[in-house]
């Protein structure tokens, strides 16, 4: 993890007039130890399956803390329900590719995506500040090969798969 990242928390946490705890520290390295996205019941087995001192709410409350504070961004990957992509802080302008067979989650940054982007935003008088885009395609395994171990790793975990 960036130690960037749990400095930033530290201080945006005194900040607010709250107290540093080793729960949250747990939690934080948690979510920066992978550049997974994931929803808060997804963290929460991943933190209940490590360490078992953090109760739900403190894993929600440190999640809405780091969104507050900028270092963790709530993400629409179709699914109807909140994605968080810890990858903003070092990668501000990506976007997403999302498989909408399998669920795969692929990032990567244009920087045509960018300037045009800033253009259209000038264009009509603001200033851009950050974007995001997704795009929904159907990746090329399934349809290629007729089957794709995305899908069939993803169904095995119990993965939330996108909606079609």
């Amino acid at each position: 993890m960036n130690s960037s990242v749990k400095a930033r928390m530290q201080m945006f946490i005194q900040n607010k007039g709250l107290r540093n705890t080793p729960q949250r520290d747990a939690i934080v390295d948690a979510i920066f130890a992978s550049d997974e996205h994931f929803n808060a019941d997804e963290l929460w087995e991943r933190i209940r399956s490590t360490q078992s001192r953090s109760s739900r709410a403190t894993v929600y409350r440190t999640i809405s803390l780091l969104v507050e504070a900028g270092l963790l961004h709530e993400i629409d990957l179709g699914d109807d329900q909140k994605t968080y992509d810890p990858n903003f802080v070092e990668s501000p302008a990506h976007n997403h590719l999302v498989c909408i067979d399998c669920g795969k989650v692929l990032e990567f940054e244009d920087e045509n995506i960018r300037l045009m982007n800033d253009c259209a935003a000038t264009r009509h008088g603001f200033r851009s500040q950050k974007q995001s885009l997704k795009i929904e395609a159907c990746c090329e395994k399934l349809r290629l090969h007729g089957r794709c171990e995305n899908l069939i790793a993803a169904r095995l975990q119990g993965k939330r798969l996108p909606k079609q």
